[in-house]
């Protein structure tokens, strides 16, 4: 019997949790096009106010690019992408939305591609120097996460 009510209290205690936020998790969805161009661009070069990979990009730059690559036209900054695209709960997100961040006091201030799972493609700064592939559940970004947009075409 005791061995009955320790295994009982041991899976409460680790299905039940602490009341942590949430993981981020999306739909699981097949890969698509635009997600694998984004990915074929890792290791470009940051540059602010650019937007091709011949000269690199700052983080709305890449997002707008690798957008209108696939025949979508977006905004040229972080604020009027956060602005034009309608607003999408991040408990729905899916692979190729929109995920902002406050990086800079501004409450849009950073944009990136999700990608799938809690990863998501952008190019954050010149300090980092190149676009990558990071995680929305870094205590960095997670703590930055200000919302997520979903561009009309996916």
């Amino acid at each position: 019997m005791l061995f009955f009510r320790l295994g009982l209290l041991l899976f409460v205690a680790l299905t039940v949790g602490c009341a942590s936020t949430p993981e981020i998790k999306p739909v699981v969805q097949k890969p698509q096009p635009l997600i694998n161009y984004a990915l074929s661009l890792q290791g470009k070069p940051y540059r602010y106010g650019e937007e091709t990979p011949e000269k690199g990009f700052d983080c709305s730059g890449f997002v707008k690019h690798v957008y209108g690559k696939h025949g979508v036209r977006l905004p040229r900054t972080v604020r009027e992408m956060a602005s034009a695209l309608p607003s999408v709960s991040k408990y729905d997100l899916r692979s190729g939305d929109l995920v902002f961040f406050n990086t800079s006091g501004r409450t849009y201030s950073h944009v990136g591609i999700f990608i799938c799972d809690d990863k998501f493609i952008h190019a954050p700064s010149r300090r980092t120097g190149r676009v990558l592939v990071s995680s929305m559940n870094n205590g960095y970004w997670r703590k930055r996460f200000v919302g997520v947009r979903r561009p009309r075409s996916h």
